[in-house]
């Protein structure tokens, strides 16, 4: 949502960006996003100042950002200073543009509703369904959709009582059950689907959404008795609740003789209610 809002604000005004697959983000010039929000004709000299002040200030951005090499107007690759989309709309509430108000407007928004859905989570699940609704699941997958996000809940819930607490051990081990039950790691599912910064479970059909519940949930269930401590123990547990969904699907396309993956995305919400390819 983030990135649509943003890229749909600086549509066709030439803003150089460069996607990192690493991040799951891509990187924005930000002179190019100066010089269109203020129209200022020297988007360098106010960069350097507004940079100065930022750092003046102690704001993490300016300490987060970095420099990549893009074309330059002589078409000569040079370096210049770039954030990602998080860096980016904390940049762009520094910048008094009324061209940048419409985003500042939604960041406020944005803000408000999520102090909603912490005070009453029904909000929020409410909203996502709605959501999907106007995007064109179907009701079959929405449903299947919310049961997995509970099945998610509950296995985050169990990792965190296990010991596993830092956002990068999370990754690993949801990557160690993608592996073993698809084949993939989370990256390596999405490029197969097409996908970049789009949620990989909103790209899923009803039949890989099964079967990654059944990876988490059988995860959930061995974690809660074998008890482990810690990331390298939960990891153990990871791989095996991924493998047993992994042999389920393995046995299922045996005996039905087709493949469960799928590379039907949301771009034809209809085409993940099919099973497979």
């Amino acid at each position: 949502m983030v990135e649509e809002i943003t890229i749909k604000l600086f549509k066709d005004k030439g803003i150089r960006a460069k996607w990192d697959s690493e991040i799951g983000d891509y990187y924005y010039s930000i002179i190019d996003i100066i010089e269109v929000l203020t129209e200022s004709k020297g988007p360098n000299a106010y960069w350097r100042k507004l940079k100065q002040r930022l750092k003046d200030e102690g704001n993490e951005t300016v300490t987060n950002c970095h420099a990549l090499k893009m074309p330059a107007k002589d078409g000569k690759m040079r370096l210049t200073d770039v954030a990602n989309t998080k860096e980016l709309l904390r940049l762009i509430q520094s910048i008094p543009s009324p061209k940048a108000e419409p985003l500042k407007l939604w960041l406020a928004e944005v803000g408000n509703e999520r102090i909603a859905e912490i005070s009453d989570p029904e909000i929020a699940i409410s909203r996502a369904i709605e959501t999907y609704r106007k995007k064109g699941y179907s009701e079959e997958w929405i449903s299947q959709r919310m049961r997995s996000i509970e099945t998610r809940k509950d296995l985050t819930a169990e990792w965190n009582r296990s010991g596993v607490k830092k956002p990068s051990e999370y990754a690993i081990l949801t990557d160690e059950i993608s592996e073993a039950w698809s084949g993939m790691t989370t990256r390596k599912y999405k490029d197969f689907k097409g996908l970049k910064k789009e949620s990989l479970r909103d790209n899923m059909t009803n039949m890989e959404l099964i079967l990654n519940m059944l990876a988490e949930g059988t995860t959930t269930e061995i974690s809660k008795t074998e008890n482990p401590e810690g990331f390298d123990e939960s990891r153990i547990i990871a791989h095996e609740g991924g493998e047993f969904a992994g042999e389920y699907r393995q046995k299922l396309e045996k005996r039905i003789g087709r493949k469960l993956i799928s590379k039907n995305t949301s771009k034809n919400p209809k085409s993940l209610n099919d099973s497979g390819q």
